[in-house]
């Protein structure tokens, strides 16, 4: 009997489902081997195609992406001989595929595609799915910010919907996101509200998934003893379901930890099994940390041409794929490894790419698009329980409007006008509320921004670089001369730092202090001239920190690219009309030269920031802030010329 067959097939299939949800792939398969016979035997060509796409999410879930990809396009082949709609979950799945194995140009192609499909339809959980793994893209590319933008947006589908694995999904993956940005404690307050989450624990590959990345902070906060507790119970349990993928991503970590702990040997061997089933495997990812372990053993235990051939691996696998932080780590890996063969031409070559390449880590753009979209799920979620009060009050005025008598219509429009009042004083009160907000988060930004431009760490990498050539070359006097005035300077600055406003006197000794030891390098030697107008008293003007410093290190690293000789900067400070002026001069190739360079492309960072910080403090400070920069030539000069109008404090 036909319809007998075919409901034996769908038990089978069912069957088989269920299996993979528990993780019992073995059995699974032999029920959809059964399901397929059943199928093709009376020709239900659309239930073969269903088989074929449950197979495909087999063979994901065991990592073997090729096999999976061959079934998942074996099911879409057959439905679109049939003439069936698109299917949103295969073209889903095959977008996983591409994900996992690097190619995200074809990924986001086709989770895109399944998104619009998702939202024609109305289908939530499919829409979640989308959104998340397009989240997971981006963050894969180290575009936060848009990372960050679709984690937002299918946390609140979940919730929505509540759908307990989709929710459990977004916190896991915005607290991945947090944690690439130090953000640990934040990160491991989203991974417990995923843990909490009782309908997704059934999941074991969710759990390894979470365990995986609790041990990462750990890690980070340098909690070794738990990472490893962590990373082996995921271990464990990522065997006993044969979940490669998490399989690979816990040894890897471990091999981190022992790498930290200096058991380089114990960390290889970890680093080697991961190594072995990314490359069976094919996952880039994992592949990539297994490349950055390796050669890090390799570099610690003084076997610099194996550390070499590793990290120059990792380097080019990372260039092609476009992952920046395994491109950072690479390009760091390459510079020390040549500095210890004394290669110090490739040296310096890869610690300029470096360099670059941690810059644009943390760049105006990515801090400011982070920002808002912090202050616009805020202003969202204010919003929403809004909406949602006004609903609940609607609701209570229709039921008091029905109990009242014909009557009582005066007293009840007196209720109304008192309830719509209150409604629009609460409004007034948020809209204020809401715009403290802002304003507090705009502030953060800016301290944040500023904290990050004080003394950069690469200025201080290369600072105890070139104390340590003085050193080699046996060059004491120097480098003890260098030695104390780079920490002179330093605790100069972070003494700065810790206040809001400081003398400014303090201020001019740091820009000096700067000058010095960045003039103690004698192939960029240069002469400066620092002049303070006669009607300041330093001691009696207080402005905010770290104002000048950034413009007179623009001076030093651009302004003389081509010119070896007569290289001068010049300071000046005065009050003009009560107007505190600072002018920095260098007599450099000028703004227009610069600007042709490839480097100067961007929109200055620490202009931004400044103009950026002017503005709030001439709030706070009721005083005019103001900055110009200007080509030195529109004066029949050479050079550029930086006008600073800083707003201060007189102290009494």
């Amino acid at each position: 009997d036909l319809d007998f067959i075919k409901g034996k097939a769908r038990n089978a299939y069912v069957q088989g489902a269920y299996n993979f949800e528990q993780a019992n792939f073995d059995e699974g398969a032999k029920n959809l081997e059964k399901a397929i016979e059943l199928y093709t035997s009376i020709d239900d060509r659309k239930g073969v195609a269903k088989c074929y796409n449950a197979f495909g999410v087999l063979y994901h879930y065991k990592g073997d992406y090729p096999q999976a990809l061959k079934y998942f396009e074996e099911s879409l082949a057959i439905e679109k001989r049939l003439g069936l709609p698109e299917n949103e979950a295969l073209i889903y799945n095959i977008g996983n595929i591409y994900l996992d194995t690097g190619d995200h140009d074809k990924a986001l192609l086709n989770y895109k595609k399944a998104l619009k499909i998702n939202r024609k339809d109305k289908d939530q959980h499919g829409t979640l799915n989308c959104l998340n793994s397009i989240g997971a893209l981006y963050y894969a590319q180290g575009n936060y910010p848009l990372a960050l933008q679709y984690y937002k947006a299918s946390l609140e589908v979940s919730k929505k919907a509540n759908d307990a694995i989709g929710m459990f999904q977004s916190y896991l993956s915005t607290g991945n996101l947090y944690r690439m940005q130090g953000l640990n404690e934040k990160a491991l307050s989203l991974y417990k509200k995923a843990l909490s989450i009782e309908n997704a624990r059934h999941n074991i590959k969710n759990i390894t998934a979470l365990k995986n990345n609790i041990a990462g902070i750990y890690y980070d906060d340098e909690e070794y003893d738990s990472a490893i507790t962590e990373f082996e119970e995921s271990i464990a349990l990522s065997k006993e379901i044969n979940d490669v993928v998490n399989l690979t991503s816990a040894l890897n970590g471990l091999g981190f930890v022992y790498l930290e702990m200096n058991s380089l040997t114990r960390a290889k061997s970890y680093f080697r099994e991961a190594y072995d089933l990314a490359v069976e495997n094919n996952s880039v990812m994992d592949l990539l940390d297994s490349y950055q372990g390796i050669s890090d053993s390799y570099y610690r235990m003084g076997n610099y041409d194996s550390a070499q051939v590793y990290a120059q691996k990792m380097e080019k696998l990372s260039d092609e794929q476009e992952f920046l932080r395994h491109q950072k780590n690479a390009q760091f890996i390459l510079y020390q490894v040549y500095d210890k063969k004394h290669d110090y031409a490739m040296a310096l070559k890869h610690h300029e790419q470096f360099k670059i390449l941690s810059d644009s880590f943390f760049n105006e753009e990515n801090i400011q698009r982070i920002t808002g979209l912090e202050y616009e799920y805020k202003y969202k979620q204010e919003l929403e329980s809004g909406k949602n009060r006004e609903i609940e009050l609607t609701n209570t005025v229709k039921e008091v409007n029905q109990d009242l008598k014909e009557t009582q219509k005066s007293i009840f429009i007196g209720i109304i006008v008192f309830l719509l009042i209150i409604i629009l004083l609460g409004g007034v009160v948020s809209y204020l509320r809401l715009r403290n907000i802002k304003s507090k988060i705009q502030n953060i930004a800016t301290e944040q921004k500023l904290l990050r431009t004080q003394m950069t760490p690469h200025f201080i990498f290369n600072s105890l670089s070139i104390l340590q050539g003085m050193i080699l070359n046996k060059e004491d006097k120097k480098a003890v001369s260098y030695l104390s005035k780079f920490s002179r300077l330093l605790r100069l600055t972070l003494e700065n730092s810790r206040y809001k406003s400081v003398e400014l006197a303090n201020e001019v000794l740091a820009v000096q202090h700067y000058l010095d030891l960045q003039n103690m390098e004698e192939t960029n030697s240069f002469s400066y001239d620092v002049t303070i107008g006669k009607e300041l008293d330093l001691e009696k003007i207080k402005i905010s920190p770290m104002l000048i410093q950034p413009f007179v290190e623009n001076a030093i690293e651009h302004a003389f690219v081509d010119r070896k000789e007569n290289r001068r900067i010049k300071i000046e400070v005065n009050l003009v009309n009560q107007e505190l002026i600072c002018v920095v001069k260098d007599n450099g190739v000028g703004l227009s030269a610069k600007r042709e360079r490839k480097s100067f492309d961007k929109k200055s960072l620490s202009t931004a920031i400044t103009t950026e910080r002017l503005k709030i403090l001439s709030r706070d400070f009721k005083m005019r802030g103001d900055l110009t920069i200007e080509d030195r030539k529109i004066y029949h000069e050479q050079g550029t010329i930086v006008r600073l109008t800083i707003p201060y404090l007189k102290i009494a």
